[in-house]
């Protein structure tokens, strides 16, 4: 089993930054894929960025030059700086990981934390 565990969400004014970070320990495959996703009230879970062991990254339109994912292998940990930050950026975050062990992948995910920009 996998445990995701998020941290850093808050509530920031438009145009603030914020670090979310994403710890992950349990059996995980040196294959997987790490990736935070956002829901808000009343959408649809979208995916925000990913990116995987190797270090590739992929952005979501609306938060691309605004948003960086990386990631520290040797702590199995997963982070998302988020600078320029809009109301519509509120929402819930979750962070995810894709365990690959030959054929079968294997979803998990975190229990989310929450990030407010207002004024």
């Amino acid at each position: 089993q996998v445990q995701l565990v998020e941290s850093g969400g808050d509530l920031v004014q438009p145009g603030g930054s914020l670090r979310l970070s994403c710890a992950a320990s349990g059996r995980i495959s040196s294959i997987n894929t790490m990736g935070w996703y956002r829901q808000a009230p009343g959408k649809e879970r979208e995916l925000v960025a990913d990116i995987t062991g190797g270090g590739s990254t992929n952005y979501a339109d609306s938060v691309k030059g605004r948003f960086t994912i990386s990631r520290d292998n040797a702590k199995n940990s997963m982070y998302l700086q988020m600078n320029s930050l809009k109301p519509e950026d509120t929402a819930v975050y979750y962070c995810n990981l894709v365990s690959i062990w030959g054929v079968s992948r294997a979803r998990y995910w975190g229990q989310g934390t929450q990030v407010t920009v207002s004024a």
